[in-house]
Parts: C-alpha cells; sequence; structure tokens
C-alpha cells in the first residue's frame, strides 16, 4: 500500500507511526510543515529506516506568521497546496490529514477527492470550536461568524472523508452531530513513542549544562499557546514558598516570549524560559524535571488534548496538571495515578500541589514509576499499527 501521513507539525508519535508502517512493507511518505514551531520527532532519515521510508519538510521559505490570522490563514493555504501537491505527485492509495489547519485541510482533502485517491482525518483537535472561542472573545460578532464558517468547513471535511481517526471518545458526540456516520469513526488515542521518550536520571548531561542537576525543577515543556495559561507558571515562580524550586519552561511562541518577559521584569530568579530544544536530549529534559507540569484551560478543556502528557508518562515523572476533570489527559493521569489535578482557574490549588510534590520524594517516586508502568501497557506501536492498517482496508473499500 501506498502510504501518505500529511502531519503538518512533525510530532515524534506520528512520525513513529510512519517508519514502523514502511518496516510492515508499505510505501509511505511522511510530510510536515517545516517553518511550524513545536517539538518535532526525528524529521530526517535515520540508519535503520526501511528503504520505503520518506520524510520531507515542506517549506514556505519564509517565517510564519502564527499571531498575524490574516497572515497565517494566507500561509495555510500555501502550505495546503504545497502539501496537496507533493501528496498526488506520491501517487498514493491513503492519504491522511493530521493537524492540519482547516484550510489546508480542505485542499489536501478536496484533491484527494478529484483523482480517487482514500482520505482519512485523523482528528486531533476540533479545531472550529477553537476557532469560535478565541476569535470571538477577540473579536465579538465578527469573530463568531467566522467561527461558523469554520464549523461548517471543519463538518464538510468529516463528512467528505472516507474515515475519520478521533483521538478521544469526547469526540464521537460532535463527529455524529455533523452528520459523520458512526461506521467511519475509529477511536484510537495518541501515544508517545517508547522508544525515543524513556526515564533518565535527573544527573544529566543536558541538566548539568543547565546548571539544574542538582536543583529540585518543575518543568513545562512544548507548545505554549492560547489554549494554555502561561499565568500559572510565572504564579508558581512568585510564591515565597517557591524560592527554591526551579521553574523551567522549554518552549517558543508568542506566550513564551510574555513569559520571559515578565519574568525579566519582575526579576523572577527561580523562572528560567529556553527555546526548544534538539529532539535527541529530549529524554534528559524530561529526566530533567522532578515534577513536569501541564495546563489546559476550562474552555479548552472539550477541544483539546495535550499530547505533552503522553510524553510525561513515558519519561516516568510525576505530573502536575491543572486541566478539567473531564479533560482525557486528566482522565489519564488519575487513572495511571501519576500524579495530581486541580481546575484549570484554581490558581492556589495547583500552587500548592506543585509545593507539595516537591517537598515529597516518596510520592514523587510512585507517581513516576506509575507513568511509566501506564504508558508501556498502552503505548505498544505494534497493536497501534495494527489499528491504523484496519482503517485504511476499511477506507479502500468505501472508495471503490
Amino acid at each position: 500500500m501506498r502510504i501518505v501521513i500529511c502531519d503538518y507539525s512533525g510530532h515524534p508519535f506520528q512520525i513513529e507511526l510512519s517508519r514502523r508502517l514502511a518496516k510492515r512493507g508499505h510505501s509511505v511518505l511522511h510530510l510536515h510543515f517545516a517553518e511550524f514551531q513545536t517539538p518535532k520527532g526525528a524529521v530526517t532519515p535515520l540508519p535503520d529506516d526501511a528503504p520505503t521510508f520518506t520524510v520531507e519538510g515542506i517549506t514556505l521559505g519564509q517565517n510564519f506568521e502564527k499571531d498575524r490570522f490574516l497572515r497565517r490563514r494566507f500561509q495555510e493555504v500555501e502550505v495546503g497546496k504545497l502539501i496537496a501537491a507533493r501528496a498526488l505527485a506520491f501517487r498514493p492509495d491513503i492519504v491522511i490529514g493530521c493537524n492540519m489547519p482547516l484550510d489546508a485541510q480542505h485542499l489536501l482533502q478536496r484533491n484527494c477527492a478529484r483523482v480517487g485517491v482514500a482520505f482519512i482525518f485523523w482528528l486531533q483537535d476540533i479545531y472550529s470550536a477553537a476557532i469560535t472561542h478565541y476569535l470571538g472573545a477577540r473579536w465579538g460578532i465578527p469573530g463568531r461568524a467566522v467561527g461558523r464558517y469554520y464549523q461548517n468547513l471543519e463538518g464538510s471535511i468529516l463528512r467528505a472523508s472516507e474515515a475519520v481517526v478521533a483521538i478521544s471518545e469526547s469526540f464521537v458526540a460532535p463527529l455524529r452531530q455533523w452528520g459523520v456516520g458512526r461506521e467511519r469513526i475509529h477511536v484510537i488515542p495518541n501515544w508517545a513513542p517508547l522508544s525515543d521518550i524513556y526515564p533518565v536520571g535527573k544527573d544529566n548531561e543536558w541538566a548539568r549544562a543547565q546548571g539544574l542537576h542538582d536543583k529540585c525543577v518543575a518543568l513545562y515543556t512544548g507548545t505554549l499557546g492560547l489554549k494554555h495559561d502561561p499565568g500559572l507558571l510565572l504564579a508558581l515562580a512568585r510564591v515565597e514558598a517557591a524560592a527554591d524550586l526551579q521553574i523551567v519552561v522549554v518552549s517558543e511562541g508568542k506566550a513564551a516570549d510574555w513569559l520571559a518577559r515578565q519574568a525579566g521584569e519582575l526579576a523572577t530568579r527561580n523562572l528560567t524560559v529556553l527555546r526548544f530544544q534538539p529532539m535527541d536530549v529530549y529524554p534528559q529534559i524530561l529526566g530533567t524535571g522532578d515534577i513536569l507540569l501541564a495546563m489546559v484551560g476550562q474552555e479548552a478543556a472539550a477541544f483539546a488534548v495535550p499530547s505533552k502528557i503522553l510524553s510525561y508518562l513515558a519519561a516516568g515523572r510525576p505530573i502536575a496538571g491543572a486541566i478539567a476533570s473531564g479533560n482525557d489527559a486528566a482522565k489519564m493521569i488519575v487513572e495511571a495515578d501519576a500524579g495530581i489535578v486541580t481546575p484549570p482557574d484554581d490558581v492556589a490549588a495547583f500552587v500548592n500541589h506543585v509545593l507539595a510534590l516537591a517537598s515529597d520524594a516518596t510520592s514523587c517516586a510512585r507517581f513516576g514509576r506509575n507513568a511509566r508502568d501506564f504508558a508501556e501497557s498502552r503505548f505498544a506501536i505494534d497493536g497501534i499499527a495494527d489499528r491504523f492498517e484496519a482503517v485504511f482496508d476499511q477506507a479502500l473499500v468505501r472508495k471503490k
């Protein structure tokens, strides 16, 4: 089978799937947007790659204007055109669209339909819900009108797809409301690649390079955007009781820049903001954290499941999350008994629980062991690849 996975972000677990499918005998092209700022997986060839695996970065040759809506939309359309052209030049049997902005996803799906290629929508977030919420809050009635446009667009792409892979059972109800038949919906939760993300001792090369190997560290790593609340990290750093706790943030973008400025203006000595680091040191970065932090705002809980939680579990570290209890990530932390979860709007509870963990080595060790045990029980790639191959078979039958 010839397969193209259009993974806009280039995240580690999607690339792991592509590599495993190639080792199973499929010809696989993995595409990602090179200029998109996010922690990326191994997006360059590896010595043990199957000869039928190719990974390519689609580039605009210019900076991606993430925080300028109109410019960003224009760029996303251009990326969609480039991805669609490269994907179809591969002459695929199956194309999967993942993490794609809706305008780009629409172009990809429409071009696949034009030439009779089966298309699978791998639904990571309900994007139109996020757009409606944030633009409505920012622009009022015009923002909500834009949101309605994207709600209609997302629904039309989903209905036109031969199959939809949803990462959460909570997505099934809105998919059904959009008119997607239940027989075309397949729930496959996200995972973290166990061979790439694994427990590493705190006293490691990266920790020593940063001067953190002998300090108590609360670490946040990954995308820091609109659906997160960087103010929680600042509040934690400013509490007097946290003076000996190092809050380390590894991220890029507008929110990370704001956090760095605030730390400088307020002379907050225990808060450090670093740019994204190479993927090959990611296990060391996670190992440096005595406590790993995650936040999802109340409004975003219904349409966002942060994948960083999966990496945290694989790293075998205790997790402190400010996440609504109904969110799948919060449920996973509780089910794994891998840390503590507080409501996203309860700053005091979040701060107090992080400080309590920082002084409780026994609980941290237990949560960390539980986290890795849970990851090993859920994230084995061969079982996940089996499930995707079953989806591919059904999609091809439906396309005939």
